[in-house]
């Protein structure tokens, strides 16, 4: 029995894996958005808070923002930061972009609402999704190696978690969230005083 078998088995499935993640990217944008765009799509958010991973430290990545400016998330410390990973073809993503635009206008100083994209082609797509959406709070960051998706865990669009100002995770939501609710704003409170 040959010991190459399993290498080259195990080489095929990643590349497999690869392809298919990167063809996501690729195909799903413009039908997605305009899935994104319903006006009744925030009654279908059923994402939940999960605190299985409170108390480990926001990883310290460089995300840039469209003019090649970067931002370090392990120097977000001093203040709570919800950090949300989204992407311009993931559809409940569109829908929250505005709830999290209007989130960072009601908080203002008091929480940071950062937004990392992690759509592989950057701020060609990023930069006209903000442009035609007009978010007057939010910041285009971006990190299309998702290097920050990868330092979180999980891999699944959305992702939010707040942290405290220590960098400490408070709780997550994987998917889709009704950021609008009191139960929202219950929750915040437990980072912001």
């Amino acid at each position: 029995m040959s010991s190459g078998l399993p290498l080259t088995l195990g080489i095929s499935v990643l590349l497999s894996g690869a392809v298919l993640l990167a063809a996501c990217d690729r195909e799903a944008p413009t039908e997605v958005q305009e899935q994104g765009a319903l006006g009744d799509a925030k009654a279908s958010l059923s994402g939940a808070i999960d605190r299985s991973h409170a108390g480990e430290l926001m990883p310290a990545v460089a995300v840039k923002d469209p003019s090649g400016n970067a931002l370090n998330t392990g120097a977000l410390q001093g203040g709570p930061v919800l950090l949300n990973l989204w992407a311009t073809w993931c559809a409940p993503c569109v829908v929250e972009m505005p709830m999290l635009d209007d989130l960072a206008s009601e908080y203002g100083d008091a929480l940071r609402v950062v937004t990392v994209s992690q759509d592989m082609q950057g701020a060609e797509k990023v930069v006209p999704f903000f442009a035609e959406s007009k978010f007057s709070n939010l910041e285009p960051w971006l990190d299309p190696d998702n290097a920050l998706g990868f330092g979180i865990g999980g891999g699944v669009l959305p992702t939010t978690v707040l942290y405290d100002s220590q960098g400490k995770e408070i709780w997550r939501v994987v998917g889709e969230y009704d950021w609008t609710s009191a139960a929202t704003r219950e929750a915040i409170s437990e980072a912001v005083e």
